[in-house]
């Protein structure tokens, strides 16, 4: 007997007027606007400057949502390409499908493109936007939720997600993984603040550890779904993209701490016309206290000849 459940919403689409508000790509925007404001707000605090990580961003968000939609599309090719399908269905993003590796992998290769522009490392600027990156996870998957896709298996718990009769899918009460993987974003989130606050991580360190926890939360998470998946060696095949990205993740947090232990003193250099202005006013400044230097000798010397006569 159900006594309890989470509701899901009768549609994904809020009709504003002649606009539809698809709640999948509603998640996703308010995700990156965290992600981005957040991420300026720890720039800022590291020595940065206002508005680089958004210009940054600028670069990194089409790249990732391209990567996302690849990744997912590649992964799961039967969904669009097997018969009795329709391939253009692969383009359809605000329908649901982006994978989080393909995400981070292409959306690093815009970060990077975007960090040589300004002349910033890029493992500085990740370690800014790690914990926003977190907090957008955390929405983003309520998208699922407007979706009603991506649940585990069944089950009566108080907190159960109900699912409703669809294509592909049977009406009953299933884990909400979207749910658990929220919450646990949150609290990878709070996790990386609270180290990078307490040992001072630079140089790449604070993305990395995101990433180690991120994926361990994935990986049991992942074994909970029933969707269709690709599997080896008896596993679905995210579980192992979870272990493989956690180990790489790992050896670098500890390859890095050996090789630039610390945090970076200049994550954003000083640019090239205020440099110039400032080595300007120094000039001017030094000039002036010269200038007043050779008066206050004349005067001096006029005054011990007054002295003298």
């Amino acid at each position: 007997m159900e006594l309890a459940y989470i509701p899901s919403p009768s549609t994904g689409v809020i009709e504003l007027g002649p606009i539809p508000l698809r709640g999948y790509a509603f998640c996703i925007i308010i995700g990156v606007f965290v992600a981005v404001w957040y991420g300026n707000k720890r720039w800022i605090a590291r020595g940065g400057k206002a508005g680089t990580v958004a210009d940054i961003a600028v670069w990194a968000v089409p790249f990732g949502l391209v990567g996302g939609r690849l990744y997912h599309v590649i992964t799961d090719y039967q969904l669009y390409f097997s018969e009795g399908q329709n391939w253009v269905d692969a383009f359809k993003i605000w329908e649901g499908g982006l994978g989080i590796w393909g995400a981070v992998a292409l959306g690093a290769v815009g970060a990077w493109i975007g960090c040589r522009r300004r002349g910033i490392p890029l493992p500085a600027w990740a370690d800014a936007m790690a914990p926003g990156l977190a907090f957008a996870q955390a929405i983003g998957r309520w998208g699922n939720w407007f979706n009603q896709e991506l649940y585990g298996r069944p089950t009566d718990l108080p907190w159960a997600l109900k699912i409703s009769e669809g294509v592909n899918r049977e009406a009953g009460t299933y884990h909400p993984t979207f749910l658990y993987e929220s919450l646990w974003c949150v609290g990878a989130a709070m996790v990386v603040i609270w180290a990078d606050r307490r040992f001072k991580l630079g140089h790449g360190r604070v993305f990395a550890l995101y990433v180690a926890l991120y994926c361990t939360g994935r990986g049991w998470i992942e074994y909970m779904r029933v969707d269709e998946a690709h599997h080896v060696l008896g596993l679905r095949l995210n579980v192992w993209t979870s272990i493989v990205v956690f180990v790489l993740a790992v050896a670098y947090f500890v390859i890095s701490a050996k090789v630039r232990p610390g945090r970076e003193e200049i994550v954003e250099p000083v640019s090239l016309e205020k440099g110039d202005a400032g080595g300007d006013a120094d000039a001017d400044a030094g000039a002036d206290a010269g200038a007043d230097a050779d008066a206050g000798a004349g005067h001096d010397a006029k005054a011990d000849a007054e002295a003298k006569d």
